[in-house]
């Protein structure tokens, strides 16, 4: 699979499927273990590895770090209606890390996954 992928900690592999394909429209396009799988969206991989299992991504680093969830990277979703959006995510109980902010270059807000991992929802302007 070349290309470029993008990987969440995540504290459970099953919410994060049932989060990403019911909520944002990806798909699964593998699920080999139960610590980790492989989303698809509009040719994007999300890579999501649980904090235990077998695989490398759950591994203490060498100064004992562990992968967790969270942190402020994130993949950005583009969306033609950004109120709507959030309002029927918020009506599904999505949680939110702030409200939509209008910058220059459009409107977002940070959705989270379950595992508290941001998804930045994004408007462009209207031209």
């Amino acid at each position: 699979m070349p290309g470029i992928s993008m990987r969440y900690i995540v504290d459970d592999v099953d919410a994060a499927l049932e989060f990403y394909t019911k909520h944002l429209g990806f798909s699964v396009a593998l699920h080999p273990a139960p610590s980790f799988a492989i989303l698809t969206r509009d040719g994007f991989r999300l890579l999501v590895s649980g904090t235990t299992g077998p695989g490398g991504a759950s591994q203490a680093m060498s100064d004992g770090r562990k992968p967790e969830p969270g942190g402020w990277n994130r993949i950005q979703i583009e969306v033609a209606d950004l109120e709507a959006e959030v309002a029927t995510l918020r009506q599904a109980g999505a949680r939110f890390r702030n409200e939509i902010v209008q910058g220059i270059g459009g409107k977002q807000i940070l959705l989270e996954d379950p595992a508290g991992n941001p998804i930045e929802l994004f408007e462009a302007p209207k031209r």
